[in-house]
């Protein structure tokens, strides 16, 4: 297995019991949708599924991974197995035509025969069209694992003959774990694990430069505001508004600072919270003493308000400008 059972049922445990009692009832449909985002774990859990279906000796509805069925499928040569990927930007009608001539071939394994179809979303409508045409009529012990990340792009049609496996998003703390497995610091962990919920994207946010940097530009002015408005104002121009020309770019950095104003009302709650900036929990816990849930609350409101304003295309100084002093309005109060 690329991945053990027990990691794919802390990474999917929903899935996983499913497919395990589908298998342990006998209650196999003949077309399953594995939809899921990037990142789920659809392509090792398909593999544990396949795997099951035609291991010799299960046990406890798990793969023996020892018998021929389950080390051919891990050389990739089960002859049983089909496997089809997007040729260009599309699943073509020839990819199907020869998928079905050797699903209907009588095999040199006898049992079930299963065909994989990745990013299923990319079939054509020619291609999808005599798949479906199959799927009605399959011949034999014959069993289909649609994957796709875009469930919407596949014909309602091909879609109501399909038993729907739904794959969650992955727990923040098992894509924490990766990313800090690879070599991403915990506090950087815990913030691109806020943003993204993919391995590879937050991999990427979290060697990116220009992330860093956003990250640390918005805890300066978190602090700057609460200690200097004028010195908050001069950071805006000096270095925010220069830094985040981009309209996605100022999306996510207003995203950051609402989840450091989160921090400090989690804090607040609890000091043992989790939260999107570990490295800050010192100052963070300082700042909680010494503001009130309703004034935290209204500093919320004020990012909210920018993040509207910037949709409506609101002058991006002004934006800036309005929002440092609605967050630095009644700390002098505290």
């Amino acid at each position: 297995m690329v991945r053990q059972v027990e990691e794919l049922k802390a990474l999917q445990p929903i899935v996983m019991k499913q497919l395990q009692t589908i298998y342990e009832k006998n209650r196999m449909a003949h077309a399953y949708i594995f939809d899921g985002e990037k990142g789920t774990g659809k392509r090792d859990v398909m593999t544990f599924f396949v795997k099951l279906l035609l291991c010799e000796n299960p046990l406890e509805n798990v793969p023996c991974e020892t018998c021929r069925h389950c080390i051919r499928i891990d050389s990739g040569n089960h002859p049983n197995i089909k496997q089809i990927e997007p040729e260009g930007q599309f699943v073509k009608i020839d990819q199907i035509r020869d998928l079905i001539a050797e699903m209907m071939m009588t095999g040199v394994e006898s049992g079930r025969k299963i065909y994989v179809i990745h990013h299923a979303d990319k079939l054509n409508t020619a291609s999808a069209n005599m798949l479906l045409k199959f799927l009605e009529e399959p011949d034999g012990e014959v069993t289909a694992i649609l994957l796709t990340e875009q469930i919407q792009g596949i014909l309602p049609t091909i879609r109501s003959r399909c038993q729907h496996i739904k794959f969650s998003k992955v727990p923040r703390q098992i894509l924490m774990e990766r990313l800090v497995e690879q070599g991403v610091t915990h506090s950087m962990a815990s913030t691109v694990s806020m943003i993204t919920n993919e391995l590879e994207t937050a991999m990427m946010l979290a060697n990116d430069e220009q992330f860093a940097h956003a990250r640390k530009t918005v805890l300066k002015l978190v602090e700057t505001v609460r200690n200097n408005v004028h010195e908050a104002l001069l950071l805006v121009h000096e270095d925010w508004l220069p830094s985040f020309k981009e309209k996605s770019d100022m999306e996510q950095v207003l995203d950051l600072l609402l989840f450091a104003y989160r921090d400090i009302v989690a804090i607040k709650a609890n000091p043992d919270a989790v939260c999107t900036y570990p490295d800050m929990l010192y100052n963070f816990k300082e700042m909680a003493l010494h503001t009130t849930y309703e004034r935290l609350s209204s500093q919320m409101q004020a990012v909210l308000q920018a993040r509207a304003n910037l949709q409506r295309n609101m002058n991006r100084a002004l934006l800036m400008e309005q929002l440092v002093l609605n967050l630095q309005e009644g700390y002098t109060f505290v």
